[in-house]
């Protein structure tokens, strides 16, 4: 959805303008010129990525849902994420999930959906192709977004409008985001659909201390 830019700015831009500044970081670009579509969240490497992305989308003045691992909500900040706008998603029930998140564009007035093809932080083989039927399904096209760590800049990219070959789509997915740096690149998942029949991939889980913890912090913050 886009802000009237005329409009008195919301509480949410001084909280992302905040966020991206303390940060140091800059959105750039324009806001694509429809009322809903897809917006694919990439790279996704660092816890960080939620808050600069939200950052990012806020100051640029796009009113988001975003879709996260139903984990997050059953935390104490279950609820502080459903008012960011964050939408529950458990990953062990895939039957209907696309079409109960392609619903998500059944109101009044158009919704941008964001979504996070890796699905993880940790390498994986392929990303999930949900985003590229939910677009499908709603009749939406897929907004591009980034976020570049190496020029720590974010924005949105072009707009996809779904094709029947899905391979040529997924090409110029791959094509835009070939210039984009993840802040842990050797963790930035290729992209390429998983082939019809293949097996599911599980990432194991990393499992650090309280200092390994700390360290991935600052770390993710860009202060080690």
């Amino acid at each position: 959805m886009i802000a009237d830019p005329a409009a008195k700015k919301p509480v949410r831009y001084y909280v992302g303008r905040a966020v991206l500044t303390a940060l140091g970081w800059r959105e750039e670009g324009v806001v694509p010129d429809v009322e809903s579509y897809v917006l694919i969240a990439a790279p996704h490497s660092t816890n960080w990525d939620l808050p600069i992305c939200l950052g990012v989308a806020y100051t640029l003045g796009v009113d988001v849902v975003w879709v996260g691992k139903h984990t997050l909500f059953t935390s104490p900040l279950g609820p502080f994420y459903r008012w960011l706008g964050g939408v529950p998603v458990d990953r062990s029930k895939s039957k209907d999930q696309v079409q109960a998140l392609a619903s998500l564009f059944d109101v009044e007035g158009g919704r941008v959906v964001v979504v996070a093809p890796e699905g993880s932080r940790a390498k994986r083989k392929h990303w999930k192709s949900g985003f590229y039927w939910i677009a499908r399904s709603a009749k939406v096209p897929i907004g591009l977004g980034y976020l570049d760590y190496r020029r720590k800049r974010g924005g949105i990219g072009p707009l996809i409008v779904p094709t029947e070959d899905v391979d040529a789509d997924v090409q110029r997915i791959h094509d835009f985001y070939e210039r984009i740096t993840a802040k842990f690149p050797e963790n930035f998942t290729n992209i390429a659909f998983r082939a019809a029949g293949e097996t599911v991939e599980r990432p194991r889980k990393e499992r650090r201390d309280l200092l390994g913890r700390a360290r991935g912090l600052l770390h993710g913050m860009g202060w080690t």
